[in-house]
């Protein structure tokens, strides 16, 4: 009898120091971002900027100390599973922030759901993560396809443009921006004509171009990023095209991609969540601590990083950095008000910012704000069910 008691309050005991140590233990953190290949910047300043959120706090969380943990995801989605399990299962982390590129994070996605790990999406706008892929512990704090694309189908139309013709590559990203636009563009009354496409990531444009040349339709509207924008941009401007034919484009095409696009870039019209110049105090500050740290101007990527710590602060604000209280946390999150650099936003039901969305103009190597496109524009979240 005495032995049953002596173990019924040693497991009592061993109970109370564990979450007492708990309550102690840093938090785990783990980014699953690209730190090699093409989107190795992106990758560094999404955790560039969640750092710089974190140290702003004194290095805390919700009053909780932070141990990262990092995995190259190298952009493919070959390794994703793998990528996502080594820190969900291997470092036990308690929260994933990623990706970058949209097939990677659909995996990593079904990782955090399967293993109930909150998740913040920092980049990658597949509209299935906060459709059909959503869940209680996924978040967003970048965008969906869908969401700077479809705000240029009415700013495009008020410009008096009736009929478009657009282009991408045939990929998840491309065919969701080119809906996007579509859905935006014809609400508004203009007419998509043609929607021309080429393999990821072939930058043969010239026989399209041609085409293009030959419809003559009042503009277009393109989803590119990196050297592909670069390359389209240039083509299109050495055809002589932007003289008659507009160009637009989602803010991809022209955000990273300025330096190298030169002349050819300039005047480009495209939408995103963020833009240069917006000039409000807390960009302004935000941008000036930013640059002291790392030694160079954020980006819209350094943004997103720098929310989704915002974000985690609200949840462990909510229950005083007690993580243990996961649904708590999480409703807290889904609740919050933002304030962003890119100007204050809300989340959707789904877990997408609901945001406004910025029609910017190419100035130089700036993306100068012009106008709000679309104000709290909330992607429908197809497909979500919860």
């Amino acid at each position: 009898m005495n032995h049953v008691l002596t173990r019924a309050a040693l497991a009592a005991a061993l109970t109370i120091a564990a979450s007492g140590a708990h309550a102690d233990d840093k938090l785990k953190v783990g980014f699953m971002l690209p730190y090699s290949g093409t989107f190795a910047a992106l990758g560094n300043a999404i955790e560039n900027g969640f750092k710089l959120y974190v140290a702003e706090q004194g290095g805390k969380l919700g009053g909780r100390e932070i141990e990262y943990f990092k995995v190259d995801d190298e952009s493919n989605p070959a390794k994703a599973a793998e990528n996502a399990n080594r820190l969900i299962k291997r470092d036990q982390v308690d929260v994933l922030i990623g990706t970058v590129h949209s097939g990677v994070a659909m995996a990593l996605a079904k990782a955090a759901k399967d293993a109930d790990t909150t998740l913040i999406v920092t980049n990658a706008g597949a509209n299935a993560i906060t459709g059909p892929l959503c869940g209680p512990g996924i978040f967003r704090t970048s965008f969906t396809n869908w969401q700077p694309a479809y705000a240029m189908g009415p700013v495009a139309y008020a410009k008096g443009h009736k009929t478009a013709v657009t282009i991408t590559w045939k990929y998840a990203a491309g065919d969701e921006a080119i809906g996007g636009f579509k859905e935006g563009f014809e609400k508004a009354g203009g007419k998509v004509v043609r929607e021309l496409s080429l393999p990821f990531p072939n930058v043969e444009f010239q026989s399209l171009l041609t085409e293009i040349a030959a419809l003559k339709p009042d503009m277009v509207f393109t989803f590119f990023a990196g050297g592909g924008a670069v390359k389209f941009v240039q083509d299109y401007h050495a055809a002589g095209l932007d003289k008659t034919i507009p160009l637009y484009g989602s803010g991809f095409l022209t955000d990273g991609t300025l330096q190298a696009q030169g002349a050819s870039a300039q005047g480009l019209l495209t939408t995103l969540h963020y833009a240069d110049g917006l000039n409000t105090p807390r960009d302004n500050a935000f941008r000036a601590d930013y640059s002291k740290a790392y030694k160079m101007q954020p980006d819209v990527y350094a943004v997103q990083g720098y929310d989704a710590a915002q974000l985690m602060q609200s949840g462990l604000t909510a229950v005083k950095g007690d993580f243990s209280k996961k649904e708590a946390f999480r409703s807290a999150m889904r609740t919050a008000t933002v304030d962003s650099p890119r100007g204050s936003f809300t989340l959707s039901k789904a877990g997408n910012p609901v945001q406004d969305i910025y029609l910017r103009r190419v100035d130089g190597l700036e993306n100068k704000v012009v106008e709000v496109a679309v104000q709290k524009l909330a992607d429908p979240a197809r497909g979500c069910k919860l």
